[in-house]
C-alpha cells in the first residue's frame, strides 16, 4: 500500500509518499504561511508524487475522545473542529491541509494519526494536575502531551536496536519534549495541557511559575495576548541568546558569547532534568535516545546532558558521538522522513550501564504504518 503521509507545521505543509516497504517514493514541501497551502501548488504537487491508495494525517490533537489512530469520515472532522480550542495554534491547520488533500484526492480514504494519543497511556499520577475538581471535569484539564508520533517511533526503533524495557525518548527540535516509555508505552512525557510546558525549546519558554504569568498579567498590565505570543514565539532559546537556531547557539558558545553560553545552559540544564524525571518514572533507564533535528545533529547538546547523568549509568563515547554528524543542530526537528533507519547509531560508551542511540526522526513511517493498521481493521 501506497500512503500519502500529510504533516501540516507552523508555515509548511510537508508531502511524503512510501511505499509498501516505508521506502520515500516521493516528496514535496509547500509553503503555508496563514495555515494553508495554495490549491493550485498543492495539485501540482500531489500530481508529481504519483498515486496514493490512502492519506496519513498528522493531527497535532486528539483529546480524551481520539486515543487510536482512526479513519476520517464527515463525523470525525466535526469531532476534531470541536477540539480546536485545546490547540487553537496547530489544530486549524491540520484540519485545513485534510480539507485541501481531500478536495484534490477524492474518494482516497484518509487516516488521523494524533500527536497525544501515544500519551494516553500515562497514569493519573502523571496526567492529572493539582487543581479542583470542577475544573479538571468541566474542561478536561489533564497533561496531553505531544509529539507522540515521534516518541512512538523513536522508541520502537531502540526496542529493535537493544532489547530493553525501560528507554527515555528525547525529541529535541524547534519543539522539544520526552517520553518514558516502559516496553512499548508511554508513562510520563515533559509536555501538558499545552506544547509549551517542559524543556527550553526554540522560541517557546517551556515551564515557567504559573505566579510569573500571573504578576506579569496583574502587576505589569501584560495583556492575555502579548503573553501568550511572548511565551509561544518570543522566549526559549530566542529569548535567551536573540536566535532560535542552536546551531548559532553553540557558535556562539565557541565564540565566547555570554548569552550564547547561559542558552545553552539553561536548555541543558532543563533536559538533564528532564531525562532524570523521565527515568524516575520508569524506576530506572536502559535506554537512551535522542532524535529530532537538535537531538540527531548536536553532538554537543548531547554530550553536555549527558555529563550530568553519570549517576544513572549514562556515559557517551566523544568518538561515537561526534561521529556523523553534519549539521549542529538545526531546530527544523518537526518535519517526518529526515533521516533513514540506516544512519540510526550508538553513541554510548560500550561498557556503559545505559545504552545511547541517535536514532533519525520518522514519523512518516509511523503515520504510514497506523494507516495501514486502520484499513487492514476496516476492511478497506
Amino acid at each position: 500500500m501506497r500512503v500519502l503521509v500529510v504533516n501540516a507545521g507552523s508555515s509548511s505543509l510537508k508531502l511524503r509518499v512510501l511505499d509498501s516497504s516505508d521506502k520515500v517514493t516521493g516528496t514535496s514541501d509547500l509553503p503555508a504561511p496563514r495555515g494553508a497551502a495554495d490549491a493550485a501548488a498543492m495539485e501540482s504537487a500531489l500530481a508529481s508524487l504519483g498515486d496514493a491508495d490512502a492519506v496519513g494525517y498528522r493531527i497535532v490533537h486528539g483529546g480524551t475522545s481520539f486515543t487510536a489512530p482512526v479513519r476520517i469520515d464527515d463525523g470525525v472532522l466535526a469531532r476534531l473542529r470541536a477540539l480546536t480550542d485545546l490547540a487553537p495554534l496547530h489544530q486549524p491547520k491540520s484540519l485545513a491541509a485534510v480539507a485541501a488533500v481531500q478536495r484534490a484526492l477524492p474518494g482516497v480514504p484518509g487516516v488521523a494519526c494524533f500527536d497525544t494519543a501515544f500519551h494516553a497511556t500515562i497514569p493519573a499520577a502523571a496526567a492529572t494536575y493539582a487543581l479542583p475538581r470542577e475544573w479538571r471535569q468541566r474542561w478536561t484539564l489533564r497533561r496531553y502531551g505531544f509529539h507522540g508520533l515521534s516518541h512512538s517511533y523513536a522508541a520502537r526503533r531502540a526496542a529493535e536496536l537493544a532489547a530493553a524495557g525501560r528507554t527515555v525518548t528525547c525529541h529535541l527540535g524547534a519543539g522539544a519534549s520526552l517520553a518514558a516509555v516502559r516496553d512499548g508505552v508511554s508513562v510520563d512525557t515533559t509536555m501538558g495541557f499545552t506544547p509549551l510546558e517542559g524543556l527550553v525549546m526554540a522560541t517557546r519558554s517551556g515551564s515557567v511559575d504559573p505566579g510569573l504569568v500571573l504578576w506579569l498579567a496583574d502587576h505589569a498590565g501584560t495583556p492575555v495576548t502579548e503573553l501568550a505570543a511572548t511565551l509561544e514565539h518570543r522566549s526559549g532559546l530566542l529569548g535567551l541568546a536573540g536566535t532560535a537556531d542552536m546551531r548559532e547557539v553553540v557558535a556562539g558558545v565557541a565564540a565566547g558569547r555570554p548569552d550564547a553560553r547561559l542558552a545553552l545552559d539553561v536548555y541543558t540544564h532543563r533536559l538533564r532534568a528532564g531525562i532524570a524525571a523521565m527515568a524516575a518514572a520508569l524506576g530506572g533507564i536502559d535506554v537512551l535516545v535522542f532524535t529530532g533535528g537538535v537531538g540527531e545533529n548536536s553532538p554537543v547538546v548531547r554530550s553536555e546532558a549527558a555529563a550530568g547523568l553519570g549517576f544513572l549509568g549514562v556515559r557517551l563515547d566523544a568518538g561515537r558521538n561526534e561521529a556523523d554528524d553534519s549539521a549542529a543542530g538545526s531546530p527544523a526537528a518537526d518535519s517526518p522522513a529526515a533521516g533513514s533507519p540506516a544512519a540510526d547509531r550508538e553513541i554510548g560508551d560500550p561498557g556503559a550501564p545505559v545504552r545511547s542511540f541517535v536514532i533519525a526522526a520518522r514519523e512518516d513511517i509511523e503515520i504510514a504504518g497506523q494507516v495501514r493498521a486502520v484499513l487492514a481493521t476496516d476492511g478497506r
